[in-house]
């Protein structure tokens, strides 16, 4: 059984394992430091996900106030289940929950973003079976 639950300090290692999974290999430390700025920011919220009480997965979710209607709108900016956890039930359960949490702060609207790299076509085709749609493209650049 899945179970759902706040981001507690206990789960930075696992945190860490997940983060490598996802292709952002980093430290505790780093993790610690992140965070430790993002438990403070309000409209952040990181959920972990449980199967016989081992982090299998993690959602990090956030609402933003919309420039283009009235409102909040609630971004997946993070979703990762442990490799060896795929396919059963985890992802879907952490998208379901971030659906629940942003209807409860009545948010018209639930998005994320995702690379376009073949690495997430697995990703994209699971989103798509959630009901999400491709609305655009993400553009970044990286500031020197």
């Amino acid at each position: 059984m899945i179970h759902i639950r706040a981001y507690q300090v206990k789960d930075l290692v696992p945190m860490t394992e997940l983060m490598f999974d996802l292709g952002y290999p980093t430290s505790v430390d780093s993790m610690k430091n992140r965070m430790s700025i993002i438990e403070n920011l309000t409209e952040y919220a990181t959920y972990v996900a449980e199967i016989a009480e081992k982090v299998v997965g993690m959602i990090g979710i956030r609402q933003i106030y919309s420039y283009e209607e009235d409102g909040f709108v609630t971004q997946i900016s993070l979703l990762v289940t442990k490799k060896e956890y795929e396919g059963r039930g985890i992802g879907t359960a952490l998208v379901r929950f971030a659906e629940e949490w942003a209807k409860e702060r009545h948010s018209p609207m639930l998005y994320l973003t995702s690379g376009i790299k073949p690495e997430r076509v697995r990703a994209h085709e699971f989103y798509k079976t959630l009901g999400f749609e491709t609305s655009g493209y993400r553009f970044t650049k990286k500031l020197k």
